[in-house]
């Protein structure tokens, strides 16, 4: 899959991404919200946590250049479970993201890469509600989560462990019938087999 819109482009892991990963995977800024300051990636980890498995790892280009981590995957009854969602919607999916380069924060480049595969899930692969687990405290994902159409549905109390602690995180759920239709960035879908 590749979805673009503009100068942001997202696209499928390559091997040749590894390099990139561990230098903000090393970058304590990034750490802080994603995965840890105290989470230690080597070239072998990185290897092993991001291009083994079934989810789908992409990467987000801006003008050409990687500034951001993506995966996002369906979610079964142990991963809704997981999520403590009780919903009525049957077609879940799920999506972790970062943006790797701190100079690209506060910019709006979350807000056009989100509402561009939230664009995708809700219309090419049948996603009822796509959902994010952000730490209670990383104020600026959820303004920016907030934004695309995601609403919090409630405290999930130690969720996540974080830096030695167990971390509260919030459920926040995009459903697609309520998913903002008005200034959703024009966009064009390529598949590639």
């Amino acid at each position: 899959m590749l979805l673009r819109d503009g100068a942001l482009t997202v696209r499928p892991l390559r091997d040749g991404d590894a390099d990139t990963l561990l230098r903000w995977l090393t970058d304590p800024r990034v750490l802080e919200f994603y995965e840890g300051r105290d989470a230690h990636f080597t070239p072998e980890a990185i290897r092993e946590d991001f291009f083994d498995g079934e989810l789908s790892r992409c990467i987000i280009e801006w003008e050409g250049i990687p500034a951001g981590y993506l995966q996002y995957y369906p979610l079964d009854g142990e991963g809704r479970a997981e999520y403590q969602f009780d919903g009525p919607e049957k077609k879940l999916w799920a999506a972790d993201q970062f943006l790797g380069e701190p100079s690209l924060w506060g910019k709006g480049l979350g807000r056009r890469f989100l509402r561009l595969l939230l664009s995708h899930l809700f219309e090419e692969a049948g996603a009822e509600a796509v959902l994010l687990d952000p730490h209670a405290g990383n104020e600026r994902a959820i303004r920016c989560y907030e934004r695309c159409g995601f609403r919090k549905e409630k405290l999930l109390p130690a969720h996540e462990l974080h830096e030695g602690e167990w971390r509260d995180c919030l459920l926040m759920v995009c459903r697609k019938t309520s998913f903002p239709q008005t200034n959703i960035p024009e966009r064009r879908s390529d598949y590639a087999k």
